[in-house]
């Protein structure tokens, strides 16, 4: 319990937009914390357990705590499933290649919307890398801000893909028109599909931090949770594999069009 203790007055220096925990408190709610605070840290206590003189910084206790969570099952999981996705999108494109020099078929010019898009997925990568330093930081305004700057983004995106292919459509680039610009629609389509995916957890998360971060306890409690970081570690790398997904699909469409 004092290496909880200790860890709370450490943690506890920044709350909300850093100001000192000053409300008083019954024993009650200081012992659930207290309670809480120890049963949530598992590595952080047996962390500090192994020296009392000289006990880490909690910097280096998310450092172990990081190196943890890199064999959590979640996080293997979502390896191998951005892996297939690879595998999918690298067949889909393996295939629009041979597809277009056996058929002899022309090259798609993309509209420059879709450059457009690479860029507003770029930020959205930023606002989430963003999130998690605010995380980190026990900064709550701007973990908030952060979130929300990514879901506005990320609808942006999908509005303006949709104006790409309406673009596409003026150009009577039809998803029947011919093999390559039916796989050009599937392979975007199945991208939109993803982020579509990711949005539903991201409003969540904003959704849960309105919820939570309302009393300087449940701020610090919330900051605290291993488990909260690490789905919102796996959401960021999500996020990241998309918009890396994103650039290569673009620089493969226009490298086709210019190879001719």
């Amino acid at each position: 319990m004092w290496q909880a203790l200790q860890l709370a007055q450490k943690m506890g220096k920044s709350v909300g937009r850093g100001q000192v925990l000053q409300r008083s408190l019954s024993p009650q709610q200081v012992l659930r914390f207290l309670m809480q605070l120890t049963y949530s840290l598992p590595e952080q206590r047996a962390a500090m357990s192994m020296s009392k003189s000289t006990p880490p910084s909690y910097d280096e206790l998310q450092q172990a705590e990081d190196r943890a969570l890199l064999f959590h099952p979640l996080h293997v999981w979502l390896v191998l499933l951005l892996f297939g996705l690879s595998m999918l999108f690298l067949a889909l494109s393996a295939a629009f290649v041979y597809t277009r020099i056996q058929s002899q078929l022309p090259p798609i010019w993309l509209p420059p919307v879709f450059l457009a898009n690479t860029a507003l997925l770029l930020m959205s990568s930023l606002t989430m890398r963003w999130a998690n330093k605010c995380y980190r930081q026990d900064d709550t305004e701007r973990y908030k801000l952060a979130l929300g700057l990514t879901i506005v983004l990320s609808l942006v995106f999908l509005g303006a893909q949709i104006y790409g292919w309406w673009s596409l459509f003026q150009d009577d680039v039809l998803i029947n028109s011919d093999n390559s610009a039916s796989y050009l629609y599937v392979i975007s389509a199945l991208h939109f599909l993803h982020v579509i995916g990711g949005l539903p957890f991201l409003i969540v998360y904003l959704w849960r931090a309105h919820k939570h971060m309302r009393e300087p306890v449940s701020v610090l409690i919330y900051f605290s949770d291993p488990d909260k970081r690490l789905r919102l570690r796996l959401l960021t790398l999500y996020w990241h594999f998309l918009d890396a997904l994103w650039i290569y699909l673009v620089l493969f469409f226009y490298i086709n069009y210019w190879l001719q």
